[in-house]
């Protein structure tokens, strides 16, 4: 069990990060081809994934370079995962290119002591081949995790609608209330079970950044070096029912089922974030009839839902954002 020890300034500085890190979702998509677990909610992915790796000619470079470093253990080398990335892939880039050799050395033979590192790692001090991993890693992500950027920002939005609710309703106890059962608050402390991962980390003043990703997991993932800026990464998808999972890719049929203007509307209200109750009293129909619409709507790729005790929150994918922003459906009849 981690233990993060917050004082009141570190609960000004806690905050979610606003996009996908490309770093970890790396981290977070290799570690789901070493397990079975949680296989259910990407399967359509795994498939997908392993077709594009054979047809990039990747197999092999996965297998003997990306999987070693990354394995799905209780570590991997930090560096890898650099808190500039939440600037973008180029920041990220820079970031894993400045650190020091001496740094990826520790960190490397961390790696050795835990879970094992293949014989070439230490040449990673090396800029030439931290250069050549950096290419593999661009190449891996094109191939398996570009192609499902919209259900990755679809489900990002919701998860940062959800968390935005709760801010505004509890303030940051409220937030920090809401990560269970991922994470537990008693305040002062934040108890994370990170696999493997029993001790204690003092923000001391630095706050947290809570980064949730598509591909990870189970247990959240912390930092290791607590010299580091604080991060937990945690799932945006373990325990979500199969209803809440990311929208299927929309058909011809499933759209000409959303034409008229009550799920127009409820579109347009789910912009901004809406629950089922919200939605029925907007609209001023029955719970049962917004179910039934916002359904539709989700079948069609329209709209994400997301469940958070006993509601269900709705936001709009990049599918359903781009058809409000047209506003096509505003005008179309019942």
């Amino acid at each position: 069990m981690l233990r993060i020890h917050f004082t009141d300034a570190d609960l000004a500085r806690t905050r979610v990060a606003a996009a996908a890190d490309p770093f970890w979702e790396i981290a977070s998509s290799l570690h789901r081809f070493q397990t079975r677990r949680g296989r259910w909610a990407y399967a359509e992915w795994h498939r997908t994934a392993r077709s594009r790796l054979h047809e990039e000619r990747l197999e092999t470079t996965v297998r003997g370079m990306l999987l070693p470093l990354f394995p799905r253990a209780a570590y991997f080398p930090d560096f890898l995962t650099p808190a500039a990335a939440g600037g973008g892939w180029d920041a990220g880039v820079d970031a894993i290119m400045s650190v020091p050799a001496l740094q990826v050395l520790q960190e490397i033979q961390t790696l050795a002591q835990v879970s094992g590192a293949p014989t070439w790692a230490p040449r990673l001090a090396e800029t030439k081949i931290r250069a050549e991993l950096v290419q593999v890693l661009r190449a891996y992500y094109n191939a398996v995790i570009a192609p499902q950027s919209d259900r990755v920002q679809a489900s990002l939005e919701a998860e940062r609608c959800l968390r935005a609710r709760a801010l505004l309703t509890g303030g940051i106890d409220g937030l920090l209330q809401s990560l269970r059962p991922a994470m537990r608050w008693e305040p002062p402390v934040l108890h994370v079970d990170a696999h493997g991962d029993d001790r204690d980390l003092h923000l001391a003043g630095r706050g947290l950044l809570l980064v949730p990703s598509y591909f990870c997991w189970g247990s959240p993932v912390p930092i290791a070096d607590p010299g580091l800026p604080p991060v937990v990464v945690y799932s945006v998808l373990d325990g979500v029912p199969s209803c809440d999972r990311a929208p299927a890719l929309t058909t011809v049929s499933a759209l000409a089922g959303v034409v008229g203007r009550s799920r127009a509307a409820i579109l347009h209200a789910c912009a901004a974030g809406a629950t089922t109750s919200e939605l029925a009293r907007a609209l001023a129909i029955s719970a049962s009839a917004a179910t039934q619409h916002s359904s539709a709507l989700r079948d069609a790729g329209l709209i994400n839902s997301r469940r958070s005790a006993n509601t269900v929150l709705h936001t709009l994918t990049p599918l359903g954002a781009a058809l409000v922003q047209a506003n096509p459906l505003a005008r179309a009849e019942d």
